[in-house]
């Protein structure tokens, strides 16, 4: 057991990061780094490594995430009852006849999912649910869509009180003897991760340009209409669908989301009793989504069929449908989890926390900037923005218990590390569902993502080495704004390429 608590620990994780950016294999390469793990743990014994990847691994974590798989599969069912009605076909040509441009699309994408700030699997699904028509009637890449809605769903519920990420800071902060919520709030503005890039999306969206692999996404999408879907998606049913046989269904499993929510966290008269915040703090996401999205799915049926857009048969085709639809975001759901839990056995924790503890002397003033890079660097090794704040937070406040406003500034570089490195993670559960989300293959979401994040993770650990020292947010957070836009307007020069590059050649071709 010499592996335990030591770099080799962060092993298996690497492994698989490295094998899925390089083949394109995730499911191979999440296996490999699941075995990997299970030797270090058992010791290179083969029994008792069988024994750690199934009773150790993939059994804890199918039980653990089991309302989690329940509710992708529901989801699956309802977009397939909605794409069989012809609800989204009708969406689609409303869009089209409604919204002009790229940049209209691309806005509506990324302002649906600053809405939905309840959770992030939630966030994921529901804005790639009902945005696929309208970025596919604009050749908008599912790439692009999948990282808007990658960027405003963990970024987004770091920083919204009420949501089920702001109940899990809280309750670490809480078992250490403070008021968690109040921690939380007073983090937001020294959040620069993910406050700088929603003046990232919206400066990229409005300057019109991509880069990197992005970059050739979009072009392709724009050029020749290849969107990088996962599946081909044929948006037919019954042409007497209207839009609300769309956006109805939607209302519904957000109105149902969000009252489930609250129900299991008390609201009505529980714990919380009336509380929004202490609901939102006392829930299980877990159990909530399931039951209200069950909900959702069942007045869906009825509806459909009620207005004789679908009939019972194609009805129960389009369940087995949206099942299908779910497998490999589940699978690799699964495979991810079971890493992480490899790496937990192997005591990840204990190893960043010995290098945490051990870099804070002499660096006092540049701790947080030094606390941000470990809890990126856990957040993509792990693919846990909750497992990385919740080994961090406990090693912070000590260090700054007698300077309250690095403090604050501390524990916001936990969690924006977190939610950086959690972003560009392949093993990361919001990256998978994003993924799904815009039905596109994990492996190019990931690597067409990467250079966004790692820009905006650079410019938020320059802002942590500056809040350091100036300790103000009026002044850090419109710095950091400007900082963006200025990083943005140098790319745009040296390295962008817009579609707008293409209009000559769409004209000639139209000639043609």
């Amino acid at each position: 057991m010499e592996f335990v608590n030591s770099a080799w620990a962060l092993a298996p994780a690497i492994i698989a990061i490295v094998l899925a950016l390089v083949t394109k294999e995730v499911y191979v390469s999440l296996f490999v780094g699941i075995v990997m793990g299970a030797l270090l743990v058992a010791g290179f014994n083969p029994v008792t490594t069988l024994d750690t990847i199934v009773g150790e691994g993939l059994v804890p974590a199918v039980a653990d995430n089991a309302g989690i798989f329940i509710f992708l599969v529901v989801l699956g069912m309802l977009v397939a009852l909605v794409n069989t009605a012809g609800g989204a076909a009708a969406f689609g040509r409303w869009a089209g006849t409604h919204v002009k441009s790229r940049v209209g699309v691309q806005i509506s994408a990324f302002i649906l999912g600053c809405l939905i700030f309840v959770d992030d699997y939630f966030n994921c699904l529901t804005v790639g649910s009902v945005m696929r028509p309208l970025t596919d009637s604009k050749n908008v890449s599912r790439a692009k869509l999948a990282f808007i809605i990658d960027a405003t769903a963990a970024p987004i519920c770091m920083i919204a009180p009420v949501s089920s990420w702001a109940a899990a800071v809280s309750g670490v902060a809480q078992d250490l003897g403070v008021n968690g919520i109040e921690l939380f709030i007073q983090a937001i503005p020294f959040n620069f991760y993910s406050l700088l890039m929603i003046v990232f999306v919206i400066g990229l969206i409005f300057l019109n340009f991509d880069y990197g692999p992005m970059a050739k996404a979009e072009l392709e999408a724009y050029r020749d209409g290849r969107l990088g879907s996962l599946e081909e998606e044929k948006p037919v049913g019954n042409p007497k669908a209207s839009l609300w046989d769309m956006l109805l269904p939607i209302l519904v499993l957000i109105v149902c989301c969000i009252g489930a929510m609250l129900y299991v966290g008390g609201f009505f008269g529980g714990d919380a009793n009336g509380n929004v915040i202490e609901a939102f703090g006392n829930t299980d996401a877990f159990a909530a989504l399931p039951w209200g999205s069950l909900i959702a799915v069942t007045f869906t049926f009825l509806y459909l069929i009620a207005r004789r857009v679908l009939n019972l048969k194609t009805a129960s085709e389009a369940f087995v449908a949206g099942f299908n639809a779910m497998v490999p975001a589940i699978l690799v759901l699964t495979f991810a989890v079971t890493l992480k839990n490899m790496t937990s056995l192997l005591g990840a924790d204990v190893f960043v926390a010995g290098l945490v503890e051990g870099a804070a002397p002499g660096l006092f003033n540049l701790l947080p900037a030094v606390i941000f890079l470990v809890a990126v660097f856990l957040g993509f090794s792990t693919g846990t923005s909750w497992g990385t704040f919740g080994i961090l937070i406990p090693i912070v406040m000590p260090i700054f218990a007698n300077d309250p406003t690095l403090l604050i500034i501390g524990i916001s570089a936990c969690l924006a590390g977190a939610v950086a490195g959690d972003h560009c993670s392949p093993i990361s559960d919001t990256t998978v569902m994003s993924s799904a989300g815009a039905n596109m293959l994990h492996v190019e979401h990931v690597s067409t993502q990467l250079p966004y994040v790692i820009t905006m993770a650079c410019v938020s650990f320059v802002m942590f080495v500056i809040a350091g020292f100036v300790q103000n947010a009026f002044i850090c957070l419109p710095l950091g704004a400007a900082l963006t836009i200025g990083v943005l307007i140098v790319l745009k020069k040296k390295i962008g390429k817009s579609v707008k590059d293409l209009e000559p050649f769409n004209k000639e071709a139209a000639e043609a």
